[in-house]
């Protein structure tokens, strides 16, 4: 009988809850606006100028430290392509003076601690994670490995066969292959196009690893940033002695890198592969974070092929089922010209027809002004996605040191979401008739020809890539 009572109550206490929920109309629902404040991090220099950023956070006991270095593999000689790849990887991976590899790994792994380090096209990182109660000797290690590696000799050599063989499966993978060579054919003539060969991999040296460090990693060419749970001074305290007492050997010295070169001359690309389906990229040149059309382009990517509701997606996926995935971005430059690119993969009887709807999207966008529907959509959805970078203390205070480390304006955080919602219908029609250029896209389509719907020689002179 009890049983009986309770399951009756159960369905009773259902039956209210489902009635309230038919009478609540979600369309008339309201809700306060979504606020949501950066916590700010406090900025510091240490004793040697370095500056460092300090964000506490009690809620559990890890501390992140971060480095960011100004180096990269924009840096790497032409015939040493991948020096600053293995340098970063390196870095960490090759001990330092005190500690062979071995005993490196297996004392951060004794503490739960770890140390990371990786160079980028435009900026390298050191990264350490440690236990509060093991911050000391983690940061130790730490300051080890960014200023005093090792740089072991068999640790080197396994590394360089790791991206020999990286290099013999580079082809593995179509879509790989289109990315890579679109990015070749973008940035022809500029470091950024540059490619590791094994080659190139073979000529790097030991002491190339060295030198490399020697000239980019130095207190007067980093930042450092600091999350978690620490004592302020303290970990200044610790900074100084393993950051802050390190002195630069003379003054700071980087290479010059060119700018990009205005490359709008249109190609058509063509890697021939046996694929049932085509994988299809083009682009072109875009902008930098300077550009004052900046916040429009972010709305217009959301728009044109940037989100699941994108004119892309929605017309050659939802309405037409030509592809499985389909969209476009702009790829700001931070320190150089960043790039539009558009990418898809379809069945290989589709691929012109494909290419000319994604062309035709583009183009469209060009010449009317986009719905207010769309706007208000895109806006509101950039602006509620904001808080998603400032996940974690770490990230948070990584975000307001790359503010300085790119030369970023100081508010540009804190004034991103106004000027998002600011953006207007003919804000985007300018912006997208000022930085979408049909006319000058490169095409890359890696493929099956003989399956194709019609000849790529219908839209232009076809170049076919030789994939070694």
């Amino acid at each position: 009988m009890r049983i009986w009572i309770a399951a009756l109550c159960l369905m009773l206490c259902w039956l209210g809850t489902a009635a309230g929920a038919e009478r609540a109309n979600p369309r008339s629902m309201s809700f306060p606006p979504l606020t949501f404040a950066i916590p700010k991090a406090e900025r510091v220099l240490l004793n040697n100028g370095t500056p460092a950023y300090l964000l506490q956070d009690r809620e559990l006991p890890i501390v992140t430290v971060t480095a960011l270095i100004r180096t990269g593999s924009v840096y790497d000689p032409a015939a040493k392509s991948g020096l600053a790849q293995l340098a970063g990887s390196q870095l960490r991976g090759g001990g330092t003076t005190a500690l062979q590899p071995r005993q490196l790994d297996e004392e951060l792994e004794f503490m739960a601690s770890s140390v990371e380090s990786a160079f980028a096209s435009d900026s390298g990182t050191v990264t350490m994670t440690s236990l509060t109660k093991n911050l000391p000797r983690t940061l130790t290690l730490f300051g080890d490995v960014l200023f005093r590696p090792r740089f072991d000799t068999q640790r080197f050599e396994i590394a360089r066969r790791q991206a020999l063989e990286t290099i013999r499966r580079q082809n593995d993978d179509p879509k790989e292959v289109a990315n890579r060579e679109l990015t070749r054919s973008l940035y022809t003539g500029h470091p950024l196009g540059q490619i590791p060969t094994a080659g190139t991999l073979q000529a790097i040296t030991r002491a190339d690893l060295q030198t490399f460090h020697r000239r980019f990693v130095r207190p007067d060419n980093l930042i450092i940033t600091v999350s978690g749970d620490f004592d302020r001074s303290q970990i200044i305290e610790q900074l100084n002695r393993t950051v802050g007492s390190v002195r630069a050997s003379g003054p700071l010295s980087l290479p010059t890198i060119p700018a990009v070169p205005n490359n709008d001359r249109p190609a058509v690309l063509y890697a021939a592969k046996q694929l049932n389906q085509s994988v299809i990229r083009l682009g072109h040149l875009g902008i930098t974070k300077d550009d004052p059309d900046l916040y429009a382009v972010r709305v217009l990517d959301f728009i044109l092929g940037g989100s699941f509701t994108s004119r892309l997606m929605m017309e050659i996926r939802t309405n037409r089922g030509l592809a499985y995935n389909v969209g476009s971005r702009f790829d700001v430059g931070r320190r150089f010209t960043g790039s539009f690119i558009a990418e898809t993969e379809t069945r290989a009887d589709a691929t012109l027809k494909v290419i000319d709807l994604m062309t035709g999207i583009i183009s469209g966008i060009r010449t009317e002004l986009v719905s207010e529907q769309e706007l208000k959509l895109a806006k509101e959805s950039i602006i509620n996605s904001f808080l998603f970078g400032f996940t974690s203390p770490a990230s948070i205070v990584l975000q307001q040191a790359r503010l300085e480390f790119y030369g970023y304006q100081p508010d540009y955080l804190d004034r991103y979401r106004e000027r998002i919602a600011a953006v207007t219908r003919e804000d985007l029609l300018k912006a997208a008739r000022a930085h979408l250029r049909p006319e000058t896209f490169k095409l890359v389509v890696v493929g099956d020809a003989t399956s194709f719907d019609r000849p790529l020689s219908s839209i232009g002179p076809v170049q076919e890539l030789a994939l070694q």
